[in-house]
Parts: structure tokens; sequence; C-alpha cells
């Protein structure tokens, strides 16, 4: 509209009279006089020495401040108080264990609950469960504790306890019915994410497990959003639950990748349902057959981790059936009395239960990954 400028038509010319109409975009920017893109408009994306100082007082009467990507990154720069909240809640929480898979139904679930258990039975830890699958909760029935309620005391929201060494939370435990459905958006679920990890009160942890959702979802970002620029020093990765046969681990593979993205160590990959040993003779029988070299094989490829394989076990089944320890159904089920069990050295110290005894190398390898060296156990499993 320029050219405009000296026409003899100007002042009959609609283009004219529509251009002349139009409104200052940088009126009352107080940077005007400096700015290159003065009289134009800078959208967001102030030439030099445009808005060089946005976010500062200097540029409270300017008419882009909201789209101005100088005044965002002041904006993302300053403190986030929840991240202070969270840093506060998790002040005495030493270990931080995301686990994740790419498929359900993998097991992943039950491999933390059961990480859980194993931590507190065998090294005598103290240790936290935090379940954040907002639409399908299984760590109530994977510890027996359906139908508890959650507390509100002066420090927090109070975990359910499910013994002296295991502390766990839920939506599970908000849910009128346990088959009620939890029909939530992603602002929702961010919001329920938020108030778990800025109200719980856990108190001295020695490991706190996160048991996810399937997939790379809001949940997952949620979480780590929160966690990684409140906790900074504090140990925090992921284990990833796969099965063997391709269709699991091609999802694998993009948890690792997603893991990559957003800088979330990954300390290990479990193999479950490896194979179904029997119980009688003790043979292990292949019941997903790996085409490619199954878990481990992937784990190499991609340069992470294999902490171990974990076969489908009766001993285990039951325990997650009844909300139990997989070492003490076993010690419940076998034919020696848990007190005289305790008191000998039994078999391999797995009352003769090779799944046991390989989920227990497997927690091994976790810890060795995470601490360098293995915490001396309390007991044998």
């Amino acid at each position: 509209m320029g050219d405009c400028a000296n026409c003899p038509s100007r002042g009959t010319c609609g283009k004219a009279q529509a251009q002349d109409a139009k409104p200052d975009p940088c009126a009352g920017c107080p940077s005007r006089s400096a700015c290159a893109s003065a009289g134009k408009g800078c959208g967001g994306k102030p030439q030099e020495p445009a808005c060089e100082n946005a976010g500062s007082d200097k540029c409270a009467g300017c008419p882009s401040r909201a789209t101005c990507a100088s005044a965002k990154g002041a904006a993302a720069a300053a403190p986030n108080p929840i991240h202070a909240r969270v840093a506060e809640r998790f002040a005495n929480v030493k270990n931080v264990i995301v686990v994740l898979s790419g498929k359900g139904g993998v097991g992943k679930s039950t491999v933390a609950a059961q990480l859980a258990y194993h931590l507190g039975r065998a090294y005598g830890a103290q240790v936290g469960l935090l379940d954040i699958d907002i639409c399908g909760p299984s760590v109530p029935t994977l510890t027996s504790t359906k139908g508890h309620e959650i507390h509100n005391s002066g420090l927090g929201w109070e975990p359910v306890m499910v013994n002296e060494n295991l502390s766990v939370m839920s939506i599970g435990y908000m849910l009128a019915d346990d088959d009620a459905a939890v029909i939530w958006r992603g602002p929702r679920k961010n919001s329920m994410i938020q108030q778990f990890v800025t109200e719980v009160w856990w108190g001295e942890l020695d490991y706190l497990i996160i048991d996810t959702p399937p997939g790379t979802s809001d949940e997952h970002l949620s979480i780590l959003n929160l966690l990684t620029p409140s906790l900074k020093n504090k140990p925090c990765g992921a284990v990833i639950v796969s099965t063997p046969q391709e269709v699991a681990l091609a999802d694998v593979r993009k948890e690792i990748n997603f893991c990559h993205k957003v800088t979330l160590p990954v300390f290990g990959v479990v193999e479950n349902m490896s194979g179904f040993v029997c119980p009688g003779c003790k043979t292990e029988t292949t019941i997903f057959h790996p085409s490619n070299g199954g878990a481990r094989g992937m784990a190499e490829r991609m340069s992470v981790p294999f902490l171990g394989r974990l076969p489908l076990d009766m001993h285990l089944v039951r325990a997650s059936e009844e909300g139990r320890c997989w070492a003490g159904m076993v010690a419940q089920m076998s034919d020696i009395p848990a007190d005289e069990a305790a008191q000998k050295e039994q078999v391999d110290d797995f009352y003769g239960n090779p799944g046991l005894r390989m989920f227990s190398e497997t927690v091994d390898k976790l810890l060795i990954n995470l601490h360098g060296v293995a915490p001396e156990k309390e007991q044998a499993c």
C-alpha cells in the first residue's frame, strides 16, 4: 500500500482507506522507538533490537506481549512453585523407579508390585508404590488393599500401608465402586497426578516405584514434567517390561526412544512370561517364541541393559491374585514349613523355585545399575 502515497485517487480509494484505518500494532509499546519492526508488528518474533527486554517492566504496555517469544522465554525461566512443592515432598525419597511398558498386558503392574514387595522383604528397604494408571489402577488388587480409604493429615495425604516396609497410593482408593470407570480426558488426569506428587506424604523412602499405564501418553509426560526438574540429583530412571514376541518388542523400542527423548535413564529391560517352568520336573518350555532374540537381543541392539527373564509361574499368578509377595506365596505352598525354611539353606535359598531365583537375580542387576553395587540382603528372598 506504500505505492498509494502520491496517488491522486487516494482520498476515494477503498483499499487506501482500509490501509489508513488499520491500527498500528505497535502503538503503546515502550520499545517502539528502537524496534526494527516498529509499525509492522513483531508478531511475537521481534527483530533486534526489538523487545530485547521482553519480560521486564519495560514491556508492560506492549500489545504483543502475550505472543512475544522473548516474554514467554522469560516467564519459562521463572521458578515454578509446583516444582518447589514436589521437591519438598520428595526430599526424603532416595530413588525413583518408573516402571514402563510399550504394550498392555505384559505384566508391568505385576512386576512393579513384586519389585516393591521384594525390596522390602529381601533388603529391608522402605518402599512406596505409586499407581498413576488413572483409568486402569491395578495396585489395590496386587497389594490386597481394595476397599481402603485415603486419609488426610496435617502433613498431607497418607498412603495406604501394606506392611511395615511398603506403602501404596492409587486412584483406586478414591472410587466409590471397584467397577467404576474413570472416564477422564488429559487435563483431569494431569491434575490427579499433580495432586499425587504434591499432596502425598511418603516420609522416608529408600525407593519410590511408579506404575504407569502402557504406551507414552499424558500420564507419562505429566509425571516426568513434574519430577525431572524437581528431583535433579536424585537417581530416577525406567524399568521397561516386555514379553518375548515381536508384537510387544516393537512397542518397547518406541518406549526406549521415548525415554531417550525425555532424558529418562533406562535402568534396564525385563522379559516377562519368558517361558513356563514345570513345577514338577522343573523343565522350562517356551510359550512365546522370540523371533529376533527376544528382549535380550533387542536390548543389545539398542544399547540398554538387559536385567533378566521371568517365567510364567503358578506361585506368582496366585500371589498376584491374592495381592501377596511372590516369595511368601512360594514359602506357603512349599512342603517345608516357613519357619523351618527360614532357618535352613533351602535348595538355592528360594525353596527350589527357579522363577523366584530368576526374579531375585533380576532385582540384583537393577540395583547394581542403580547404585553400582547390590545392597546387602537381610534374607534370601
